[in-house]
């Protein structure tokens, strides 16, 4: 059966290319959420008025990946430590930030996050609710793969 999960880890294009990629995802889908503006734009997210993240909407099968190990691959795509910003990316809507969409998933991202610290990192990634996700305009979908980048 197909679930969903949520991940802000920087622009948008390359963390949809590279959950796409996986074993087990069906698709992945660019978009905004974590904000108070309803059906933002791209410019408007791009402005950090909206509050909302560049984040990726992953459709998986759980038969053939888990919550865990999306979450474990999203840590690994990005620096966690880094507030509002990934690379060259600066901005609120560049943070990095994960969503749970009950207390199972929840804990898994609490436990995740705990794991990293007791390693020493200072992990900056928000953790939050799930509310709602705004697809992003057409010309962000597959954008690695229509620009062959």
């Amino acid at each position: 059966m197909l679930q969903k999960a949520y991940f802000g880890a920087g622009c948008f294009w390359g963390v949809e290319d590279k959950f796409q990629n996986l074993d087990g995802v069906y698709e992945a889908i660019s978009g905004y959420s974590g904000g108070k503006t309803l059906n933002p734009t791209y410019k408007e997210v791009c402005s950090g008025e909206t509050g909302h993240a560049e984040v990726v909407k992953v459709l998986y099968d759980d038969n053939k990946i888990s919550f865990k190990e999306l979450l474990d691959y999203f840590f690994s795509i990005h620096n966690c430590t880094l507030l509002n910003r990934q690379g060259p990316d600066i901005g609120s809507n560049y943070r990095s930030v994960v969503f749970y969409s009950n207390s199972s998933e929840q804990d898994i991202i609490m436990h995740k996050i705990e794991e990293l610290k007791s390693n020493g990192l200072k992990v900056a990634t928000e953790v939050l609710d799930f509310k709602t996700f705004y697809e992003a305009e057409e010309y962000h979908q597959d954008y690695y793969l229509k620009n062959k980048l």
